[in-house]
């Protein structure tokens, strides 16, 4: 019996330590099976609680009117805080200046102009008025697009003078040359007013034509008419309307690369050398490139469409990102005040939404 007991005894010891040693693998493989899954849920937990406090945050800006997130393509987040919806064309101030960039690298692709170093002497000697500096022939597509015309500026204090002459172009293109073309970023709407002339100059259509067949019909959105120069020139560089979820789209499509659903807006090429910085902006530090401020927050680099008032769109690409804000337009938004509180919200958003 003592046998039989000891072999009972030997054979339960034996199943023990057959079985003892499957349940850590089965709790391992268990615990391995929920940790990605524990992970994501509190990823997602983090990612919500950033929407959250950047829609809080967008409450709480009394200048703010909407924002709207999208992330690898989905819409995240979409708030009307006040003012009009976000499917209604809104005046975006400056962010004009970056759709004329576009609307520059769309004509370049199609042939239209020959390319960024092509001179206003070479393709619209037409606009140049008499009695201007000479070096005003050698402008190139790439100073006016980048800013660096070296021509006294027309916005700031210039800018009731420019507006209120009798030809826009004309009054911009005869300012003093105060750097040399290509030297400095001289902030002016000016520029990118004689930016968009050149444009219907060498296609023989209006701004308004061209921005809405070579943007508005690939990416499904309205452009509405704004406002045109006392020649019929329609403003480069301000004034154009869109609707947030149009510049939402206008953001995913340059965040993709130059396509949306499918079809090739604007060439890979222009989208990558608009997110070069080829300049700096001697206020903000930002680099410029073909009409983006260019800057990195969280590791990651980001492209901003600013315009008066705090009209921004902010493309992402490494996190997948595109952030739209309206704002009110008749109200600054200078760097250490609102347009400040719009860039702690988006960093807000690239990092808790990583």
């Amino acid at each position: 019996m003592t046998g039989t007991v000891a072999q009972a005894d030997d054979t339960k010891d034996m199943g023990i330590q057959a079985i003892a040693p499957r349940l850590p693998r089965r709790a391992m493989l268990t615990a391995a099976l929920a940790a990605p899954m524990l992970s994501l849920a509190r990823g997602a937990r983090a990612q919500d609680a950033a929407l959250a406090a950047a829609a809080e945050q967008a409450r709480m800006l009394d200048q703010l009117n909407a924002l709207v997130v999208l992330r690898d393509g989905e819409t995240v987040l979409a708030e009307r805080v006040r003012g009009p919806g976000l499917g209604t064309p809104v005046n975006v101030k400056s962010v004009s200046k970056t759709v004329v960039a576009a609307l520059t690298g769309a004509a370049i692709d199609r042939g239209a102009l020959p390319g960024l170093e092509a001179t206003l002497g070479d393709v619209a000697p037409r606009l140049i008025p008499a009695g201007a500096d000479p070096r005003v022939a050698r402008i190139t597509i790439e100073d006016l697009v980048t800013l660096q015309a070296g021509l006294e500026r027309t916005s700031g204090a210039n800018y009731g003078g420019w507006v209120g002459s009798r030809n826009w172009v004309a009054d911009a293109l005869s300012r003093p040359v105060v750097a040399d073309p290509g030297a400095q970023m001289l902030y002016s709407t000016g520029t990118t007013h004689v930016l968009g002339a050149v444009l219907a100059e060498v296609t023989g259509d209006s701004l308004l034509t061209l921005a809405r067949g070579w943007l508005g019909r690939p990416l499904g959105i309205d452009i509405p008419a704004w406002t045109r120069d006392p020649q019929g020139f329609y403003m480069g560089g301000n004034e154009m309307a869109l609707s947030p979820m149009a510049l939402a789209r206008f953001g995913e499509m340059y965040r993709l690369g130059g396509t949306w659903d499918g079809t090739r807006v604007l060439s890979a090429g222009w989208v990558r050398d608009s997110f070069r910085a080829r300049t700096r902006s001697p206020w903000s530090g930002l680099g410029y490139g073909l009409g983006w401020f260019l800057g990195r927050t969280d590791g990651a680099a980001y492209a901003l469409a600013r315009g008066y008032g705090g009209q921004v769109v902010a493309v992402v690409p490494q996190r997948g990102l595109t952030v739209v804000i309206t704002s009110d337009p008749t109200r600054p938004a200078r760097s250490q005040g609102y347009f400040g509180d719009l860039v702690r919200l988006i960093d807000g958003l690239v990092t808790g939404l990583a």
